[in-house]
Parts: structure tokens; C-alpha cells; sequence
């Protein structure tokens, strides 16, 4: 159900965590509303020159959560999608192309915030609540 997949992670608006460790293992999470599946196997998001940056660049891996609740525990919708870095850029027209699309949606203030786009690699998904059920059973 890739296509699903994606209506589902650009869903707007909608938040989720971005959890990122460093070279050491020690854990950090952000929340964020930016990121965007671009294709079955591909998300690309803006960052600052924060944890989560740094994080990502002594250690590529990622996990971001997207959650909706429900009326009871076992209603709550979500997912987990692991992610790998496959790049970043800091400066050049990918940057600048994101900044511009991002300056319409929060303003130029905003956008200038942003330090950096990363791309992930798409690897596992998993519901919110793993309870033996493929994920598009949790949507």
C-alpha cells in the first residue's frame, strides 16, 4: 500500500517526532511537521543547526512517529517509519528551492531558520501499536 503510505505521512496538518541518536547512543527526539514523502521510498526535510542535525551527521539512522489519537488506546492511528540518511545539503539550489516552498507556508523568518534539507532512505514501517498487524491496518 505505498501510495497509501504517502497520503497518509503528507497528510496536512499533522505532526509527528523525529527520534535521532549520536555516535554514543544517546537518544534525542524533536517534533516536527515539515517532512515530506516524495516518493514510495524517500523523505526529504528541512532542519536548524540543532541536535537533531548533528545527530544525523555522527549517525544516520531515524525513526519518525506520526500519531493520531483515538477515543480509547486501541483506537489511536500511526506509524513508524525508519529512516536512513542518504543526504544533506547546507547550502546550493536544493536548499534554497526548500527554503522558497517552506517561505510560503510559514513565512520568510521561518524559512530562513532552516540550516540544512536532509533525505532519507526509506526502510521499515511499522504501525504505532505492534500487535502482529501489517501497518496499513493501523491507518
Amino acid at each position: 500500500m505505498p501510495g497509501k503510505l504517502m497520503e497518509y505521512f503528507n497528510k496536512a496538518p499533522r505532526i509527528g517526532t523525529l527520534s535521532t541518536a549520536d555516535k554514543n547512543g544517546k537518544v534525542d527526539t524533536a517534533v516536527f511537521g515539515s517532512p515530506r514523502m516524495i516518493d514510495e521510498k524517500t523523505v526529504v526535510m528541512g532542519l536548524g543547526k540543532n541536535r537533531t542535525f548533528s545527530n544525523l551527521q555522527e549517525n544516520p539512522h531515524a525513526v519518525f512517529l506520526i500519531m493520531e489519537p483515538g477515543k480509547s488506546v486501541m483506537d489511536w492511528k500511526g506509524i513508524r517509519v525508519y529512516l536512513k540518511v542518504k543526504s544533506w545539503a547546507t547550502s546550493g539550489p536544493q536548499l534554497e528551492s526548500y527554503r522558497n516552498q517552506l517561505a510560503k507556508v510559514i513565512g520568510e523568518e521561518g524559512a530562513k531558520m532552516i540550516h540544512a534539507t536532509v533525505t532519507f532512505e526509506v526502510g521499515e514501517v511499522r504501525p504505532l501499536m505492534d500487535m502482529g498487524q501489517g501497518w496499513e491496518k493501523s491507518l
